[in-house]
């Protein structure tokens, strides 16, 4: 496929703003991921004025150093390709060819086409081309011998190649050699020790199974729109239910294994977050833990109950800190564990009571009947305080606090804060110069995350879908 220079621009910016993949651009623009390599490292190099389509003649001399390079310095001819300003990869390769060729002499092309032969002339070259002509045993065995290396080549040390590779490389022999499959495929079964295939095995490999992704373009498209519109927060099973609510019929399987051909991947956590463990005795019992005793083994432990069955019964608390250049944030929010959504929350430039009182208030002006609710949080200072213990009595609203050091008792607000810093905060903090930005940044993930993000242990749904949901049917 011959681009325009529009075409190429549009390339690297997909390459180098978008961050496409290999995969995604060769598949779009139909074009070898070595081709669109060499041009976006020869735009990185030269600017992108280098790829406009224009003839060069080049000197022989500049020829000459450039063939040097390669062959004497060992210099690899991509990169003296690339640092010449070379349109092309093959250029410089043909060079190289023709020199060999030419008794490692340059000779200099005439422009314009040749000049006809004398009728005499062309008879005698015509009757020595056929006396020099091969015979059909020569042929045929200058064919199985072509036939034997190739084949031969798809096993690379003890690995055995796939019947995909040998169906491959049976079609470039029969374009390159313009001899039958049966001729090819007699060749093959002659040498036991070449990798077999049968002939029905060709057909369906070489035809159904090696393009059976081509009926999958339309849902590929969707895969990569879906992708980014979510900036890459999604893995295969969310894509997969995002397609379905969307009227696609596939499993997730097949949208895992769409994803790996078009390299895309989902941003993976990079570091765990770690709690306020407290150093205090635990005023405050855990209403989330179930006394277990086992009998046999003459043990008793305690098992963690995040089980809920409906909205606004258990909810939980804590806050985490955001830091970059220009300062710090500190988010305090509270989530229901039934359908994960963030009920309230509250940022703040240091971590006060009033953050905390903050984030309260908003919850009880949304909820103002929250009688028997169960609120669980970790043994941190704010949550230790007279004026918290009596916001929540005066609400009817229950106290539970984690074990001292016992940071997965809070697994589910542990859980929030890692998607929520891996998708939207790590790796970009350099990205917010002030802490407004910052802010706003929080801010919109949040209502992205109660709102738009759906989630696999709600069916497909987001939080707020999830409460809807809910209170349709208990009513």
């Amino acid at each position: 496929m011959k681009l325009t220079y529009e075409q190429k621009l549009e390339i690297y910016r997909e390459r180098k703003e978008e961050f496409y993949s290999w995969s995604m651009l060769t598949l779009k623009w139909n074009c070898s991921r070595s081709v669109l390599d060499y041009m976006i490292k020869l735009m990185d190099c030269h600017g992108v004025e280098i790829v406009k389509h224009k003839y060069t003649d080049y000197p022989n001399q500049y020829k000459k150093e450039a063939i040097n390079r390669v062959l004497i310095d060992d210099e690899s001819i991509r990169e003296v390709s690339i640092q010449l300003g070379l349109s092309n990869i093959g250029t410089l390769t043909r060079w190289i060819k023709e020199y060999k060729a030419n008794g490692y002499n340059i000779i200099k092309k005439k422009r314009g086409r040749h000049a006809h032969a004398n009728q005499e002339e062309t008879d005698i070259r015509r009757i020595g081309e056929r006396e020099c002509r091969a015979s059909p045993e020569e042929l045929a065995a200058y064919h199985r011998e072509r036939i034997c290396k190739k084949i031969k080549r798809l096993s690379s040390g003890t690995r055995r190649p796939r019947k995909q590779e040998i169906a491959q490389a049976i079609t470039e022999l029969r374009q390159e050699l313009k001899c039958s499959l049966g001729f090819i495929l007699e060749t093959i079964q002659l040498n036991p020790e070449l990798p077999q295939m049968t002939r029905s095995d060709y057909y369906y490999w070489s035809s159904d199974h090696t393009d059976k992704d081509e009926k999958n373009n339309g849902v590929m498209n969707k895969i990569i729109q879906i992708f980014y519109t979510h900036k890459r927060r999604y893995g295969y099973r969310r894509i997969t239910l995002q397609l379905k609510n969307e009227g696609y019929t596939v499993n997730h399987k097949m949208v895992k294994r769409l994803m790996k051909r078009l390299g895309l991947f989902g941003i993976s956590p990079k570091a765990k977050y770690k709690s306020y463990k407290g150093n205090l005795n635990g005023t405050v019992k855990s209403q989330l833990l179930n006394k277990v005793v086992d009998e046999e083994k003459h043990k008793t432990y305690y098992k963690r109950d995040f089980s809920t069955s409906t909205v606004n019964e258990k909810w939980t608390t804590d806050v985490s800190e955001f830091h970059i250049a220009a300062g710090k944030l500190y988010l305090s929010p509270i989530m229901d564990m039934d359908n994960r959504e963030i009920v309230s929350y509250s940022i703040s430039r240091s971590p006060n009571y009033a953050q905390t009182q903050e984030m309260l208030d908003k919850a009880f002006e949304k909820y103002p009947d929250l009688s028997g609710l169960i609120l669980h949080s970790d043994q941190g200072w704010q949550y230790q305080m007279t004026q918290y213990h009596k916001a929540l009595q005066n609400r009817g609203i229950i106290q539970s606090m984690s074990r001292k050091g016992n940071c997965l008792d809070n697994c589910i607000m542990e859980n929030f804060f890692g998607k929520m810093k891996n998708e939207m905060f790590y790796g970009h903090e350099f990205e917010f110069k002030t802490l407004d930005e910052l802010e706003k940044a929080m801010e919109e993930y949040i209502f992205y995350y109660n709102n738009e993000r759906i989630q696999v242990r709600l069916k497909g749904l987001t939080p707020c879908q999830y409460r809807s949901q809910t209170l349709e049917l208990n009513h």
